[in-house]
Parts: structure tokens; sequence; C-alpha cells
């Protein structure tokens, strides 16, 4: 009696064990001995300084919208790591590769650098099976300010956690795309 007692506690409780998730990553990781030796060629430089989200996604729960004014953050389907962290990371990595020329790094590298702060507004699944990502950016190049919006809304392919989050990443890795094209036609 009790086995059967704690077999049907087990499946009654109906508690999730956590899953955790990182954004995907870049499939050419850039060097550190690579960026070293092109910053001392005197490449351009990129500083990306900060990468910022609003409280809503700055906690652990990965973010879903249920309607047009409703989001709900997660309990058991957590980010591994701070998203903030993980885009700032994806961002160095994905220009990186879309920058030729250029030395992109998440750390200051000196006076001769430019500085680009990205303020995530949006990261998030819908309802209707489409992923949001927006905000804007802003860089300081050689003194200008050039500041720009971005929305990005890709459909999700299929339902649950794991595609939502790959298509983030897909849609992320698009605007940084998007942001390296605007930098290459910098003077």
């Amino acid at each position: 009696m009790v086995i059967a007692a704690l077999l049907l506690s087990a499946c009654s409780s109906g508690s999730e064990e956590p899953r955790y998730y990182q954004l995907p990553s870049n499939p050419q990781p850039v060097t550190a001995s690579a960026g070293m030796m092109a910053a001392s060629q005197g490449q351009r430089q990129l500083w990306i300084e900060q990468v910022s989200v609003p409280d809503y996604l700055a906690g652990n729960g990965v973010v879903y919208q249920t309607s047009d004014v409703q989001y709900v953050i997660a309990n058991n389907n957590l980010w591994a790591s701070p998203l903030d962290q993980q885009l700032r990371t994806s961002l160095v990595a994905n220009l990186s590769r879309n920058l030729p020329g250029w030395v992109v790094a998440s750390q200051p590298m000196g006076s001769d650098q430019d500085t680009l702060n990205v303020t995530v507004t949006g990261f998030h699944g819908r309802y209707d099976g489409h992923v949001i990502v927006s905000g804007e950016w802003l860089l300081n190049h050689q003194g200008t300010l050039i500041k720009r919006p971005f929305h990005v809304e890709m459909t999700q392919p299929q339902d649950g956690y794991d595609a939502m989050v790959k298509v983030l990443g897909e849609a992320w890795a698009q605007e940084a795309s998007n942001m390296a094209r605007e930098i290459n036609r910098l003077p």
C-alpha cells in the first residue's frame, strides 16, 4: 500500500524539471588570436559596450506573449545564463563573421574604436506562432552617433520552447547581419 501511494503521489505531483536554454552558438567561432593579430594590423575596431534588456526579459524565465497585452514568464523553461550576456556574446560572434576588416570585441580595445550599444525591447515567442526580436542600436562612429530601430519577426515552424529559442537565435543573427550591412557602409 505504501508503494502504491508513493507511485500515485509521484504521478500526480505534476512538477516538471526545469529546462535550460542557450541561444544557438555561432558555427564559425572567432579565436582570440585572430582578433589580436587583426588589431595589430591596424584594422577598424568595434566595441560592443552593452546589450541591455528590460526587466521582464532580464529574469531567468523564457518569455511568451499570450495575447496583445499579456506575457507569461516561464517557471520551468529558463535561460542557462543571463539573456543579456547571451545576446552580447552572440552579437560579437555574428558581427565578427559579418564585418571583414573589423575587430569586434566585448572589451574596450583603445581610444580609436567605434562603440555599439544595443537595447533589446522584445525577445519572445508569440501566440500566433511568430517570434519577435525588437529594439534599437546606437553606434558611435568616429564621434558621429547613428541610431537605428529594429524589428525582426519570424515564423516558428514547430511548437515548443526548443523551436522558439532556435528561431529567436536565427532572428537575432539576422538582425546582426542587418547591423553589419549598415556598419559596412560607413566611411
